[in-house]
């Protein structure tokens, strides 16, 4: 048994990273441990963790297992968790409570957690206390060992923790099961070090490791050998990538490479601004095929409260950043994070965040109250902000947030744009969906055969979050 470690995970040395290409190994005892069983994956959290599931869906069926979408079918069920809110915390909690119940119906049930809230100290200590009937928990270092964990735990009967609270090193060749034919997560990064304030990523994810490029241009050529119009690239902080690396190749390096496959789109997420570079931009400029899509957290526009929470820009600078884009893409599509309510915001402190909010004018934002992490330096400040002023500040931030971003989306009436269909929309199960160049979901009447392709749409209606077009 491998507890997670808070002290450990907060250690940064200057130990390499290495990169190991054999560590995925299934012996062959356990390539049927799942023959005639199901599973059922629920996913919590950011992309990182969609991705994640694909690793373990592809992990699980190289095991024999088959997936189901009902809980109440599954042989063996897994909670990929996200530890950045506590909702998110709540919500995984709660399902755990459902799961105890259908565990008293069907003893033989395993059932277990992953991903970041297994790498809180805290998470475990309460799950030993409070939740031991359950069979598994690992986290985010040791996805490729999932076969011996299971394996470990269905032998022993019992709960089988296997946390490792460690900087991390790159697993490469583990296999993915892609939710999409036509779209894919590719990791470039693992890890932060920026160890903002209110984050806990930086002791659930490790270091900051970037992988190599030719594993990752690699992934990108078999993507588009098997048919992929887009791929993402992932990690905690894109634009620091490369930096960890003994070679001189950075984002802007990354990026040209991963354009010249031929990928006919290309986003990143998440950007920090403080690694946003010019080469970065220029780049962006001259491929057509890299997205004119930026997600550019804010989290404040109060220099005083970025300084609190360890950001290392400035408002002047990050508007200086902004203006630079917007100038080299002058079509771009800009969303950002924000945060409302950090220990010591005052209303002065809240009202420089809506000046940005009305200088920037973005074409959305994910705005969150602030939610203290055990562990982050954070969650000791003094919590001064009453839930009723939070609530009333998230309110009118919101008010203006979905006031622009209904007036980004009017600039599309009329007009034909590139939209990748994906599927048939969850809502409207007769209409398909799918995205534009700048992350604009759009619905469309059409048949089946315009899945997975890129298709000229002319914009007839546009809402706050979604536009509705005709195919030309």
């Amino acid at each position: 048994m491998q507890l997670p470690n808070l002290e450990k995970a907060r250690k940064r040395s200057r130990e390499e990273t290495l990169t190991k290409t054999n560590d995925y190994i299934i012996k062959e005892s356990l390539k049927e441990l799942g023959l005639h069983k199901k599973y059922f994956v629920r996913t919590y959290g950011c992309q990182m963790n969609e991705h994640d599931s694909e690793n373990i869906k592809a992990i699980l069926e190289d095991m024999s297992f088959t997936e189901t979408d009902s809980m109440e079918d599954a042989d063996l069920i897994l909670l990929n968790t996200c530890a950045i809110r506590e909702n998110a915390h709540n919500k995984v909690f709660g399902m755990i409570g459902r799961i105890k119940h259908l565990k008293e119906a069907k003893p033989d049930i395993i059932a277990g957690i992953c991903g970041c809230m297994a790498q809180e100290e805290v998470v475990v200590n309460e799950i030993l206390e409070k939740y031991n009937w359950l069979d598994i928990v690992f986290g985010t270092h040791n996805i490729h060992n999932l076969p011996n964990i299971l394996a470990t735990s269905m032998k022993k009967k019992g709960l089988e923790v296997d946390v490792l609270s460690i900087e991390g090193d790159i697993i490469e060749n583990i296999p993915s099961k892609r939710d999409s034919k036509y779209k894919a997560w590719v990791n470039i990064m693992y890890g932060c070090d920026k160890f903002c304030t209110y984050c806990i990523v930086p002791y659930t994810r490790g270091k900051q490791r970037s992988r190599k490029p030719e594993f990752i241009l690699k992934e990108v050529e078999d993507l588009v050998h098997n048919g992929y119009k887009e791929v993402t690239l992932l990690g905690q902080n894109v634009n620091a990538y490369g930096k960890d690396l003994d070679i001189e190749y950075r984002m802007e390096n990354l990026l040209e490479d991963v354009a010249k496959t031929g990928i006919e789109r290309v986003r990143f997420v998440t950007s920090h601004p403080w690694d946003f570079t010019d080469e970065m931009i220029s780049v962006i400029a001259t491929y057509r095929n890299i997205m004119p899509y930026i997600h550019l957290p804010l989290q404040s526009g109060s220099n005083r409260i970025l300084k609190l929470m360890g950001r290392r820009y400035t408002k002047e600078t990050y508007l200086e950043l902004f203006k630079k884009l917007k100038k080299a893409l002058p079509y771009s599509s800009i969303t950002t994070d924000i945060i409302v309510g950090f220990p010591g915001e005052t209303e002065e402190d809240f009202q420089d965040t809506l000046d940005v909010v009305e200088e920037c004018k973005y074409d959305s934002a994910f705005t969150f109250i602030f939610s203290p992490r055990e562990g982050t330096p954070a969650a000791k400040m003094e919590d001064n902000v009453s839930l009723e002023v939070k609530n009333e500040r998230l309110q009118r931030l919101n008010e203006r947030v979905n006031f622009y971003s209904k007036q980004a989306n009017d600039m599309y009436l009329g007009k034909t744009v590139p939209v990748l269909i994906e599927g048939y929309s969850e809502k409207q199960g007769d209409i398909l969906m799918g995205y534009t160049d700048t992350m604009k979901l759009v619905n469309v009447v059409g048949d089946a055969s315009y899945i997975g392709q890129i298709v000229d749409v002319e914009i007839t209606d546009v809402k706050t979050w979604s536009m509705d077009g005709k195919i030309v």
